[in-house]
């Protein structure tokens, strides 16, 4: 089984308004309102891709109602735990003119250890060994930085693949724990390993460097519109981006980690999980809003995926 945990879930909003402007008046053309969250996300893609999830993490006040009583509608299990507050609303503001999108992120609930433990607790009791845990995103006011260091090791304990997605403080604090699957872009691995870091060459090095330093079994590199490395213990795949219309590109990333988190749970081979993610980004990236794309159109694009092998 494969559990996504979002420690700081979000309902997101998505807007269009062209030529959006700062000190001025700007009027929405379209809008719509998903589950969000980096792990949420996550679950909504695994269910498109055939596979099961289940979606836990922490909500509070009417809003996480909504987006627990949204998921159950999609068909997705959850196994959330409620706190004092109300869970954020993000604003995700999309310029088809000026081909921008900006983030409005709320800050959230403030969690208490009390809660993050007990929740710990729920996930490490069910876990069985070969399952694998997606651990994303931001944390909730409240917790301790070095959270994704506790939960990681707790939950390989249990005996699961941790697949960690996370970006600079709490990644490092993370890495100590050997997560089984790092994905960072190019630009956190950089800041990350202080060097700029910008050819397939050097974030091959530097994802082996670190694969070596902290016991990490895989590592992809995410590169926005220039596609993706992925790096394994006996060889390395540079694959292209998709070049698709862009709907939104708000959680094109959390499609690529549902992707690979399918591949290893069905002991898919690293072809054919390169071609199944990076499909899987393009198809997202033509959604709008933080909507998972339907299998149909990823099948569509499989045969486009263009990649080659690289020392």
């Amino acid at each position: 089984m494969i559990y996504t945990v979002t420690l700081n879930p979000a309902l997101d909003k998505t807007v269009e308004i062209p030529s959006f402007a700062a000190d001025s008046v700007n009027r929405i053309t379209t809008m719509r309102t998903d589950p969000g969250g980096k792990g949420i996300n996550v679950s909504k893609v695994i269910s498109k891709l055939g596979g099961q999830s289940i979606a836990t993490g922490i909500l509070g006040g009417d809003t996480g109602l909504a987006i627990q009583s949204a998921l159950k509608t999609m068909g997705l299990k959850t196994s959330f735990r409620f706190t004092e507050g109300e869970t954020r609303t993000n604003l995700k503001v999309i310029d088809p003119v000026n081909h921008t999108n900006t983030d409005i992120n709320e800050p959230g609930v403030t969690v208490s250890e009390e809660i993050l433990n007990g929740l710990l607790a729920q996930l490490t009791a069910g876990l069985e060994k070969g399952d694998i845990v997606v651990l994303s995103g931001s944390l909730p006011k409240g917790s301790p930085r070095d959270t994704y260091y506790t939960w990681t090791g707790a939950c390989k304990k249990a005996g699961a693949k941790v697949i960690l997605d996370a970006d600079g403080e709490l990644l490092e604090a993370g890495l100590k724990a050997s997560p089984y699957l790092i994905k960072p872009n190019n630009h956190e691995l950089s800041q990350l390993l202080g060097e700029t870091l910008a050819t397939p060459e050097e974030l091959n090095k530097a994802a082996r460097r670190l694969m070596e330093e902290h016991g990490i079994a895989k590592v992809v590199v995410s590169m926005g519109g220039k596609g993706a490395l992925y790096v394994t213990q006996d060889e390395t795949i540079y694959a292209e981006g998709l070049k698709v219309p862009v709907g939104s590109t708000v959680g094109a990333g959390d499609s690529v980690v549902a992707a690979l988190a399918v591949a290893e749970e069905s002991g898919m081979g690293l072809e054919e999980t390169v071609r199944l993610s990076t499909a899987t980004g393009g198809a997202n990236v033509m959604c709008s809003g933080t909507q998972a794309a339907e299998y149909e159109v990823i099948q569509e694009l499989l045969p486009k995926v263009v990649f080659q092998k690289i020392q």
